[in-house]
């Protein structure tokens, strides 16, 4: 929505109208006759209201939701009102105001408020123009969109995630902006809504980047990839193979604009493979790998070649040639099948472990309880009942449950987690995707650390969700 008043709004609105970006609405509201342009683009909807007026702007807000709210008025009291009642409607709301008036203090208190000073603006441009000035970024390199910024909204897919968790095939993050200073990232820096990134790779690599940021949540499994792997190994799968089939056919479903690819190892029962292969469609692609093939090697050039961000196997083919340990290195979600279907999950349940791995799996966690309609539950099962180390965590995750507007069940209690997990139904449970997930050692039986039994308790489905590797646990 764009609150506009004035030559400079004027010229804005004309800009939006010539210069399109096919994804975006823009709503404009206009209350002095001489701001609105000859010609407007059928991508802009003019509302006749004053947003000085608390009640006009809230009933505008209420009946539409905006992703941004730019202010180009040229009233300084207008301006004031119209940041007091946005301030009272949406205080998440991300504001973009115009400062023309050489006021310091309008807007200065406000988090959410990104002021653009036009003088200073102007008084930039001018700079650029005088000799043995240095070039500012956007001169610098080939200048052909190999170096990006990249504003981290609110319910972006990459919130919330720390970096060492996202693959940066043919680009990088190279800093992070956050409150006026600059971070030069590790793996265990985590990205957080209103931080400015800067990117560096392909050109093109880095517009569907951007593209991916900018996107809200409900996309998954972006962005760890857009499209979803299915490994069915006939030396362990066989007698379940129609059921996996129909387990991944049924989050297809539930996913936007995504494709399935099946990829069949050793397979030895031929009229079943017939089977597999009258599921292939416009979205379902199904390949066929031998014995004499390369099986490690093969999965990783199908999971780069098809932009897969989500595998799911069985726990025997995932424990099977390596397959853990280059699902891991490939930084990958991974599901695993468990012996009930996820069509009867109706809870998406995370069992506590260290504070680091608790919330680097978090918006995770909350995207694929929202895209299944999935009740979300965070459980602290402790035999020696320490809560108070995780409530930093418990808190983290309530203040993601207020900005994806969704619901989650904290529960603590004393006990067991590997009884009170057992003891569940009908759940899909949500964990670190551990380097060395169920080594089977004699001091297990004698364990109550839930990763030790991630690929032993079998009742539950299961997704793997790749976490950062903190400086100190790689070098050990």
């Amino acid at each position: 929505m764009i609150l506009a008043s004035g030559s400079i709004a004027k010229h804005f609105i004309e800009w939006v109208s010539t210069n399109r970006v096919a994804e975006n609405q823009y709503y404009v509201t206009c209350y002095k006759a001489d701001t609105t342009p000859h010609k407007l683009g059928t991508n802009i909807t003019l509302i006749d209201a004053d947003p000085t007026s608390f009640s006009k702007l809230n009933r505008i807000m209420s009946e539409t939701k905006f992703s941004n709210l730019f202010i180009v008025m040229e009233d300084l009291e207008d301006a004031r009102y119209v940041l007091k009642n946005i301030e009272l409607i949406n205080t998440k709301m991300r504001v973009v105001l115009v400062n023309q008036w050489d006021n310091d203090e309008i807007g200065k208190d406000q988090e959410n408020v990104t002021i653009i000073h036009s003088a200073a603006l102007i008084a930039a441009h001018l700079y650029d123009q005088l000799p043995n000035v240095p070039l500012v970024a956007q001169n610098v390199g080939l200048g052909k969109g190999e170096i990006m910024e990249v504003h981290i909204p609110f319910g972006s897919s990459y919130a919330y995630r720390h970096i060492g968790s996202i693959l940066q095939r043919k680009w990088k993050i190279a800093a992070l902006y956050r409150d006026e200073k600059q971070i030069l990232p590790t793996n265990a820096t985590m990205i957080r809504p209103n931080d400015t990134l800067l990117l560096v790779g392909k050109p093109i690599v880095l517009d569907g980047v951007y593209k991916t940021i900018n996107k809200r949540m409900g996309l998954f499994p972006e962005p760890f990839g857009k499209d979803i792997y299915l490994i069915l190994d006939f030396r362990h799968d066989k007698d379940h193979i129609l059921k996996y089939i129909e387990e991944s056919l049924y989050l297809l479903g539930k996913l936007e604009d995504k494709s399935l690819f099946i990829r069949v190892l050793y397979p030895s029962d031929f009229e079943l493979l017939d089977t597999i292969k009258s599921y292939e469609d416009t979205n379902i692609t199904v390949s066929i790998a031998y014995e004499s093939e390369d099986v490690k090697r093969l999965i990783e050039y199908d999971i780069h070649e098809h932009n897969i961000g989500l595998i799911m196997n069985s726990i025997p083919a995932f424990e099977a040639d390596t397959l853990k340990e280059t699902l891991f290195n490939m930084k990958k979600l991974v599901y695993l099948f468990g012996d009930t279907p996820l069509t009867q999950s109706t809870t998406s349940v995370i069992l506590m472990s260290e504070n680091e791995k608790m919330e680097s799996i978090s918006s995770t966690a909350f995207d694929i309880s929202e895209t299944l309609g999935l009740a979300l539950s965070l459980c602290d099962f402790d035999p020696e009942g320490d809560f108070e180390s995780r409530k930093m965590i418990v808190e983290h995750y309530e203040t993601l449950a207020h900005i994806f507007n969704m619901e989650i069940t904290i529960e603590q209690k004393v006990a067991n987690p590997i009884r009170e997990l057992s003891s569940m139904e009908n759940i899909l449970q949500i964990t670190p995707f551990e380097e060395h997930l169920g080594s089977d050692t004699f001091l297990k039986i004698f364990s109550t650390k839930v990763q030790d039994f991630i690929l032993t308790v079998r009742k539950h489905p299961k997704l793997l969700v790749p976490f950062a590797i903190s400086e100190v646990e790689q070098k050990v």
